[in-house]
């Protein structure tokens, strides 16, 4: 009796699973339609396996931007620690970033070698860069910026490089900071020029035409007193974004169920977050006390 129960039951169980198993192939048929041949158009965009993703993004038309929300010139701290922020937003927001470096108007973003978001497809890499930046610019702008309102909506291009050995992306690396030191060497001494002596930004720029580093250096020194050694790291150098272990201390209100009125507590705790650096990148003492930057398993 049981045995026959046991078959029934054993022959039901089978002959449903057989159903499902149809209805399950009859609605992914269903699903499809007969449009579904223009996602053979995609362009295939996935980077080479094994090796470092690089987003650079960059302001668009910024000049335009930075002259109508009246910034600082040559360099304004505000408008450069807002970058940082937002820098740190895609860091924190995004995964497997383990370097970014930003000056002026850019930042770039280092995805790692082993990494496998969103099956290292280029245009995934570069519009969530790009979008999370963008739209942090946009939120943290009262904070940096109080009493200049945002007049609209500031954009952003991107681009996507891949490096495939360690020393491709130092190099990379090294270049935007050599990129950072010739620009700002430059702008430091045109808008002295032009602030200072009175000269247009035409005759400022003839007055620059052909002179080398050692040039602008002796006009900083000889006519503005200006030591360009000691202007701000973070206007010479850039923003370098490494992990690192930060303690965080805060105070939090404990109340034991015999007392009355809690008492304040302070509480460390230790997070790890995306830190920013002023330093140079093109020697060898940067990688050496990183080395978990260039590590295969960071």
């Amino acid at each position: 009796m049981w045995a026959a129960g046991t078959v029934k039951v054993s022959g039901c169980l089978a002959a449903f699973s057989v159903t499902l198993r149809r209805c399950l192939k009859l609605g992914a048929a269903m699903a499809k339609s007969k449009f579904e041949y223009v996602r053979d158009f995609e362009a295939d965009d996935t980077c080479l396996a094994h090796c470092w993703v690089v987003v650079r993004l960059d302001g668009r038309n910024f000049h335009r931007f930075a002259e109508k929300h009246n910034f600082a010139k040559p360099n304004d701290s505000r408008a450069l620690h807002l970058m940082t922020k937002c820098a740190q937003t895609v860091m924190e927001e995004l995964e497997d970033i383990v370097i970014a470096y930003g000056q002026s108007d850019e930042y770039s973003f280092v995805f790692k070698r082993k990494s496998n978001w969103f099956k290292r497809r280029a245009s995934k890499f570069m519009t969530h860069v790009v979008s999370q930046f963008a739209s942090s610019y946009v939120f943290y702008w009262r904070d940096y910026f109080e009493d200049q309102p945002l007049l609209y909506p500031p954009g952003f291009d991107g681009r996507v490089v891949v490096y495939p050995s360690n020393q491709t992306l130092k190099d990379y690396l090294s270049w935007r900071q050599a990129d950072c030191h010739i620009n700002n060497l430059y702008n430091t001494v045109f808008w002295a020029l032009v602030q200072q002596s009175g000269l247009t930004p035409i005759q400022a720029q003839e007055r620059l035409q052909g002179t080398l580093t050692a040039d602008k250096n002796e006009i900083l020194f000889s006519e503005f007193n200006i030591n360009y050694n000691n202007e701000p790291l973070m206007y010479r150098k850039g923003t370098v974004l490494i992990w690192q272990k930060v303690d965080e201390v805060t105070t939090k209100e404990v109340r034991l169920p015999a007392e009355m009125e809690g008492r304040k507590m302070v509480v460390t705790r230790t997070r790890t977050k995306a830190v920013p650096l002023h330093c140079d990148v093109i020697g060898d003492a940067f990688w050496k006390e990183h080395p978990e930057i260039l590590h295969e398993d960071s």
